[in-house]
């Protein structure tokens, strides 16, 4: 296939990302075989999953197939680490001196797991991070600083690397605090960043409050990519950090178990392309495990890693949610999309008063209302029979004497947009937690009670 000169400038990859549908499923299909056969023969955990399924490789002969191959949880990850090889135990497929990279799950969930990558590997995960940066407007030209504490958590580990592969000066933020970040940006006129939507607030009021800088006025960032929660997906949210950036923001997902497989374009069609080159991503119903082929049906992704030698990820149940797109996007990738990117995980989709509800949700309408600060607090807790939702909510000092319009216009819109009632409690500016990386704003307390 001829690519134009303007084509191999928009994207990374001008082959596979406008390889038409069925060329790109007979290419997923054959490294799916490839991988699977992989694990059957060097892995102990997945042979002995496929072989109590009674499944072997040779059984998988066309895409359809490929649901037939079990599923792999996390929890599964967990039960077989810590042993001999240690501490990857029986899912690494290739000799321990191999092992060029380690990294860990943050442990939200429970207990970490550990994720072992050969420098192929390492290599295959820039190359991810590539297709997405650039897809996103990353030049040579740019200065990204990255505003993370470099860690046994992937992170933005990758996105380093892949700055650096596509040729951008590569600024680490690493030990230095919020404010010395802050001055860093300042100093060397960074134009780019990433960083998860929570920090990329949290650095706009820090600047702001401590040392009287208006990021979209002083600071040179024109592009921030984040990661790590849903809020670049999430309306308001990005339209927060856009405006106190004056930068746009870019949404990407990924996971330390799967890759960066996710990532929004330059055209921001309302979602996020699936990296089909490098994986393969199947919408799977929650209840029934139908797989879901057509718009219009929330599911949870089942993703496999197509090119991940190491410790293999085929068929992984990442329990986030999400929906496909019914249309193309106009930048000409013709990656499927997901249609408004991860709207949760399965795992947080909960039934308050006899209501599905999403924390996205919930999200969307604080950070739509003007006059709250970003921070917020949902608490869930059951009395008898009885479930009972506390948002908790700061109004910024400016806001006071505006507050009880806010209250009613908030009322309003979390009655219209998720269908419940709340009791709201109103904290005092700056007395809410504060996070740097993951936000942990939702509790459900009745799983405990």
């Amino acid at each position: 296939m001829k690519t134009s000169s303007n084509q191999k400038d928009q994207y990374w990859n001008p082959v596979v990302e406008t390889l038409p549908p069925r060329k790109m499923r007979e290419l997923q299909l054959k490294k799916f075989k490839r991988i699977l056969e992989w694990a059957y023969e060097r892995s102990k955990f997945h042979r002995k999953l496929y072989q109590e399924a009674g499944l072997e490789p040779g059984d998988i002969k066309s895409y359809e197939d490929v649901a037939k191959v079990p599923k792999v949880e996390k929890a599964m990850m967990r039960d077989i680490q810590r042993k001999d090889p240690f501490p990857y135990g029986d899912a690494l497929c290739v000799p321990l001196e191999e092992v060029t990279e380690f990294r860990q799950t943050s442990g939200t969930t429970g207990t970490p797991v550990y994720q072992p990558d050969t420098w192929q590997d390492w290599e295959w995960w820039a190359e991810a991070w590539a297709y997405l940066l650039y897809a996103q407007g990353y030049r040579k030209t740019d200065k990204v600083f990255l505003p993370f504490g470099y860690n046994i958590f992937v992170a933005f580990w990758a996105g380093h690397y892949a700055a650096e592969k596509i040729g951008c000066e590569v600024i680490p933020g690493g030990v230095l605090d919020t404010e010395a970040r802050i001055l860093k940006i300042q100093e060397l006129k960074a134009n780019a960043m990433m960083a998860t939507p929570t920090y990329v607030l949290g650095m706009a009021d820090t600047a702001k409050k401590k040392l009287g800088i208006d990021p979209a006025r002083d600071l040179t960032i024109r592009k921030i990519t984040c990661a790590g929660e849903p809020g670049a997906s999430i309306p308001s949210t990005k339209q927060r950090m856009e405006e106190v950036w004056g930068a746009k923001v870019y949404d990407h997902v990924g996971a330390t178990e799967i890759g960066a497989w996710g990532f929004e374009c330059t055209a921001q069609p309302g979602g996020l392309h699936i990296n089909e080159a490098l994986f393969l991503a199947q919408l799977e119903d929650i209840e029934t495990g139908e797989i879901i082929e057509a718009p219009g049906r929330k599911g949870k992704i089942v993703i496999t890693a197509l090119d991940r030698i190491a410790q293999p990820c085929i068929r992984f149940d990442s329990k986030d949610v999400a929906e496909w797109s019914k249309d193309p996007c106009p930048c000409g990738r013709t990656f499927r999309i997901i249609q408004g990117g991860v709207v949760g995980r399965a795992d947080d989709i909960t039934k308050i008063k006899g209501v599905l509800i999403a924390p996205s949700a919930i999200e969307e309408v604080v950070h739509s209302i003007k006059g709250l600060s970003n921070e917020f607090e949902v608490i869930v807790t059951k009395k008898g029979d009885l479930d009972n939702i506390t948002l908790k909510i700061e109004f910024l000092p400016e806001e006071e004497k505006n507050q009880e319009a806010i209250l009613i216009q908030l009322k309003d819109q979390l009655r219209l947009k998720t269908n419940l009632g709340y009791n709201i409690e109103v904290h005092p500016y700056n007395s809410l937690p504060r996070y740097e990386v993951k936000a942990k704003r939702f509790k459900d307390l009745r799983k405990h009670a």
